[in-house]
């Protein structure tokens, strides 16, 4: 009997360990998120299944071009993913021929899909608050992002980390670029 009572305590203990992590893990570290829509396309695609890290965050601040994931503000369990174009105090403006200016120096990268034909909100100049970021998808034409004032700017402390690792498909898995 005595012997018995030890195996089920064993046991017990073991599985209240491998929850507590599992629990630190999920909600500390990282997390597994499924790509909905192309809002991302070329870099990410639809159902691409991704690790987001949860932890990088905690020790520096985000970077320009990392791809981030946050929540929507409208809808409860909706996630965006997008990638940061604008860092706080910085001034935003898209002209007429889709050009991305920050602080009025054109903005030098290679992720957005196409040509910007909607400005949205940036039309005129946005600047970015202590905390603010500017979010948008590499498939400029076809992505809700900051430009829409139903997501907007994003605060710091609504960024739940940035994806770090596509895991599915097999045939693209590996670390993401974002710099």
């Amino acid at each position: 009997m005595n012997k018995v009572l030890k195996e089920v305590l064993s046991t017990s203990l073991y599985l209240l360990i491998v929850l507590c992590l599992t629990y630190i893990v999920i909600h500390f570290v990282g997390q597994r998120t499924q790509v909905s829509g192309g809002s991302m396309e070329t870099t990410l695609s639809e159902n691409d299944n991704l690790i987001v890290d949860k932890l990088t965050y905690r020790f520096q601040e985000p970077k320009r071009f990392d791809i981030v994931v946050f929540p929507f503000q409208y809808a409860k369990d909706t996630y965006y993913i997008k990638r940061i174009i604008g860092m706080p105090g910085e001034t935003i403006f898209i002209d007429e021929e889709g050009s991305i200016y920050i602080d009025g120096e054109i903005l030098e990268e290679d992720y957005g899909k196409e040509v910007i034909k909607d400005a949205g909100r940036a039309y005129e100049p946005i600047t970015l608050g202590e905390d603010e970021y500017f979010v948008m998808g590499d498939n400029r034409n076809n992505s809700q992002d900051s430009r829409d004032p139903s997501v907007g700017n994003i605060s710091g402390k609504d960024i739940i980390g940035r994806a770090w690792i596509r895991i599915w498909p097999l045939n693209k898995f590996g670390i993401l670029r974002h710099q």
